[in-house]
């Protein structure tokens, strides 16, 4: 194929910064009306790519060629004004903002020294109605959902006649529906002959929608493929540099005590008698559909909501968690879902995040014992096998995988006796999946009790010991790993079918 017929081509791209080299001679050729897929581990490369393509970062080698053109950009705004755009993962907005506002932010409509708020109202609306969106153009930016907010971003990216549109992790954060709802949208851009790359961990987007996927490995260019002709453990292969034959290395190990039993546990309006157990050295899946009250149980058996009806027992004796700090002087140790606002501190180093919690064991007259605290975070650290430079490195400067790790050796920091896991792996790459569940079966073996909340079917069948299935607030069945099936649980998990098989006992 000519060079002319692609709509964007990069050949050698090197980028280099102090002390690393983040892409090294890397290659990509983008198709008119085409959805190609952006694939690699985290740190593999991917977004010193995208700032590349979008002129934010200028390669120290390497040539960009736009319809055959080559083309040097000086800034973000020469990437613009050539028709690339990018949606970043975590929205770029203005809250306190109207939705137009945002849209036009930077490129308003005006006239004689004027912004002509109307013709900007009636264009967003155009835009929006273009995606189906059911909210208007004056709806302020702070009151939408993540998804809307992403909505939001690609009519941003096409009010500036993008022709290009770079979309990083977009369903990372969106339930199945919303994600479905993108992958419309993205559908609807290719039959109007825009151009998207879209990068993405999960093999269910590219699946979906791209029909090509390159892969980036140690900031270099693997191969690019056919969707259709490359298999998944060929796929896996090409991002890690090796088969990952037992992605879920589950461990065979001696199920021990009861060590948490909640029995009839309600809160009005959120879930009703949730009754379950979990023993030492089993992993309990928790799944549902989003909005089932998968986590609000936890939340409400770690003092974090107040439960109106119930009772919670540790080790056969009723305990009364009103708070967290109750909860975590117990031992149940709760790992959040969202690692960076709610278990990071993301502008401190991972040390400082890493002994937070149990500060005050080691402080000697009301004073921190810095040595003490740097060898017990530095042995927790290595202990999840975190990839940093040192414990002063900000949790800001890790990739998702590894800020996880941070947050069980955090975890493992506290003398825990149940360990719940909030979506564990959540926008995380499949080489560092494998490492986080290496972690969570050698806490099994430990003789943790591990609760693993999950939306991800094959995480829940691959790693759980037996499975609680929730539906509407309720847990309509609890499974037994050699019973546990996709279908079964979707069943369940839409009240088709309901059984305590596997037992709360």
């Amino acid at each position: 194929m000519p060079e002319s017929q692609y709509v964007l081509e990069l050949k050698g791209i090197t980028k280099i910064f102090p002390g690393v080299k983040a892409l090294d001679r890397v290659q990509f050729q983008l198709k008119p009306g085409e959805v190609h897929a952006l694939m690699g581990e985290n740190g593999a490369g991917k977004s010193t790519f995208i700032k590349v393509i979008t002129g934010v970062h200028k390669a120290e080698e390497g040539e960009m060629y736009l319809y055959g053109q080559k083309v040097d950009f000086k800034g973000p705004r020469d990437a613009q004004a050539a028709g690339i755009a990018a949606v970043y993962q975590h929205a770029t907005s203005y809250p306190d903002l109207t939705v137009a506002e945002n849209i036009f932010m930077g490129h308003e409509i005006i006239k004689r020294g004027i912004i002509q708020w109307r013709a900007m109202n009636e264009a967003a609306n155009k835009l929006l109605k273009r995606m189906n969106a059911d909210f208007e153009a004056t709806a302020e930016m702070g009151t939408l959902s993540v998804a809307e907010q992403q909505i939001v971003e690609i009519a941003k990216a096409l009010s500036t006649n993008a022709k290009i549109i770079i979309l990083d992790e977009p369903t990372a954060s969106l339930t199945k529906r919303e994600s479905e709802e993108l992958y419309r949208i993205v559908d609807q851009l290719r039959e109007e002959g825009v151009s998207v790359i879209f990068i993405s961990h999960r093999f269910e987007d590219m699946y979906r929608l791209a029909s090509r996927v390159t892969v980036f490995r140690d900031s270099q260019y693997i191969g690019t493929y056919d969707v259709n002709e490359i298999t998944n453990a060929d796929l896996i292969k090409a991002m890690v540099g090796r088969e990952i034959s037992d992605l879920f290395p589950k461990p065979e190990v001696q199920i021990g005590k009861e060590m948490l039993k909640v029995e009839g546990l309600s809160r009005t309006g959120f879930f009703k008698d949730a009754s379950f157990t979990v023993h030492a050295g089993e992993i309990l899946g928790f799944t549902g559909l989003v909005g089932a009250g998968r986590t609000e149980v936890i939340e409400s058996v770690c003092g974090i909501t107040r439960p109106d009806a119930g009772k919670v027992y540790l080790e056969g004796r009723e305990i009364h968690v009103r708070k967290p700090k109750d909860a975590m002087d117990l031992g149940i140790v709760l790992l959040p879902e969202d690692r960076q606002k709610e278990g990071l501190l993301m502008s401190w180093g991972l040390g400082r995040n890493v002994t937070l919690p149990i500060m005050g064991k080691y402080a000697k007259a009301g004073l921190n014992d810095e040595k003490k605290e740097r060898e017990i975070s530095k042995d927790l650290l290595e202990e999840v096998d975190t990839k940093a430079v040192d414990i002063f490195q900000p949790a800001s400067s890790l990739s998702g995988g590894n800020q996880q790790k941070v947050v069980v050796a955090k975890a493992l920091g506290q003398e825990m006796k149940v360990v719940i896991m909030d979506e564990p792996t959540k926008g995380v790459d499949v080489g560092a999946k494998a490492e986080i569940y290496s972690i969570m079966g050698d806490m099994a073996r430990q003789g943790y009790a591990i609760i693993l909340i999950s939306s991800e079917m094959p995480e829940i069948l691959g790693m759980a010991d037996r499975i609680v299935v929730m539906c509407n607030g309720r847990i309509t069945g609890i499974l037994n790993r050699d019973e546990a099936t996709q279908e079964r649980i979707l069943d369940l998990a839409m009240e088709k079918g309901s059984t305590t098989k596997g037992g709360a006992a």
